[in-house]
């Protein structure tokens, strides 16, 4: 009976962790306007936001003004590894309409407008 209590206790605890999502994690960005990031993905109530952690241009790594901002913003999880949410562009402190497909250890980021007809993209890869 002891040994039934501890397992169920032990399988108790296990159901109430947490899954990590797998879009979680650190992502390099897309080089844009001559520098790149690493940004930290984590959750963020019920979905996920992403905060820059690290800058790089073409000197090395630079501390950006931008490093703790958030660039991906409440994006949350559509099913078949899709997310929506916003997105903001540092280069020209716009938020827009974001679209993130993960496929392995790279990830799709689109900011759209006009409700989604018109979109620029960058392809992310796990750091």
């Amino acid at each position: 009976m002891k040994t039934f209590a501890l397992t169920l206790a032990a399988v108790v605890g296990l159901a109430g962790a947490a899954v990590a999502d797998p879009l979680e994690g650190s992502w390099r960005t897309e080089t844009d306007d001559g520098a790149y990031a690493y940004v930290t993905i984590a959750p963020c109530g019920a979905a996920l936001c992403g905060v820059i952690a690290r800058t790089f241009n073409a000197s090395g790594e630079y501390q950006s003004e931008n490093i703790g901002r958030q660039i991906v913003i409440n994006m949350a999880a559509q099913g078949g590894n899709a997310y929506e949410g916003q997105v903001w562009r540092p280069s020209n402190d716009k938020v827009y309409l974001g679209k993130m497909d993960l496929n392995g250890n790279t990830v799709q980021l689109r900011g759209c407008v006009a409700g989604g007809l018109i979109c620029a993209s960058q392809t992310w890869t796990r750091n």
